[in-house]
Order: structure tokens, then C-alpha cells, then sequence
């Protein structure tokens, strides 16, 4: 599957995971007596489609981010700066995306159970990763070339992505 099916797959399941959870509320809201529960995944199956559909997404518009990092590709900042802002924005969708119920191991998600037994550090680094990601694309929308500034914010984040990874999630 190519990443553009993957991520076209992503944006499904997560579209489908916010109506379900939107839904849910809506209907539960105007008739909490006759409302019956919602067929469908489980409330931690929702978070992990979440949580995958939002890191394909991150990491497919990091890429380009990362290959201009590496001098692979030239800076042009109109499409940094808008892969910048859409990293932060998706960056927010994960809070809340990694309750102690969603530890299913794998074949469900490739989260250690390491991640969920220390959960104040991992979401301290969720919470850094998050602030560096809005850092970069203030930066990407000021820079109108890959400046030192550019790089180190750019940099921070992709760290950020290898740190957690390397510590919490399966290879």
C-alpha cells in the first residue's frame, strides 16, 4: 500500500473514529433514556485508530520537513511553513489518545507497555514533542530559507519522534 492510500486509509479511520465519538454524544444528549449504546470498536480500539491515523498523518507531512533537514530537498517555504502548521495542529489530536485501556499490545498497536506504566514521562515527552512542533511552524512561517533556526526547530522535532519511538514503541 502506498503511503498516500495509507494516509488517504488514516483519514478515514480517524474521520470515522471523531463522527463515532461525535455521534455518540449527539444522540446520547437528546434522548438519554431511549439512547441505546453505540455498536462499533471499543473506546480504546477508537483511541489507537486515532493515534495511528494521526502519527501516519504527522509523519507524512514531516518528511518533506525532514528531506529539505538533510539537504535533500530544496526549502521552499510556502510548503514547509504549511506541513509545519499541520504537524502542530495534528500533534494536539493525541491527547487523550493513549488511555490505560488501550495497552492491547500488538497486533492492535505497536505501543510498549512501558508507555502506559510510566505514563507521566511519556506524556511529558508528548507534551515537549507537542511544543516543538508549534516552534517549528512559527519558525517555518518566519524563514525564508532553511536558516539555523529552521534547522535546530526542525530538528527538535524529529529527536523528539526518535526519543519516543526508541523508548516506546515496538520495532
Amino acid at each position: 500500500m502506498t503511503r498516500v492510500a495509507k494516509a488517504v486509509t488514516s483519514l478515514k479511520i480517524l474521520g470515522a473514529a471523531c463522527l463515532v465519538a461525535g455521534s455518540a454524544s449527539v444522540f446520547a444528549a437528546d434522548e438519554p433514556a431511549k439512547a441505546a449504546p453505540a455498536a462499533g470498536p471499543s473506546p480504546a480500539k477508537q483511541a489507537i485508530a486515532v493515534r495511528k491515523a494521526a502519527f501516519l498523518l504527522i509523519a507524512n507531512n514531516f518528511k518533506p520537513i525532514g528531506e529539505v533537514l538533510q539537504g535533500k530537498a530544496p526549502y521552499n517555504q510556502a510548503d514547509i511553513a504549511k506541513r509545519a502548521q499541520r504537524v502542530a495542529f495534528l500533534s494536539e489530536l493525541l491527547d487523550g489518545t493513549f488511555p490505560a485501556d488501550s495497552n492491547l499490545g500488538t497486533p492492535d498497536t505497536k505501543t510498549k507497555a512501558e508507555a502506559f506504566t510510566n505514563a507521566a514521562e511519556f506524556e511529558k515527552l508528548l507534551k515537549e514533542f507537542q511544543a516543538n512542533t508549534k516552534t517549528l511552524a512559527q519558525v517555518a512561517a518566519k524563514e525564508s530559507s532553511a536558516s539555523d533556526a529552521f534547522k535546530a526547530a526542525a530538528k527538535a522535532v524529529a529527536e523528539g519522534c526518535k526519543g519516543c519511538h526508541d523508548k516506546y514503541k515496538e520495532k
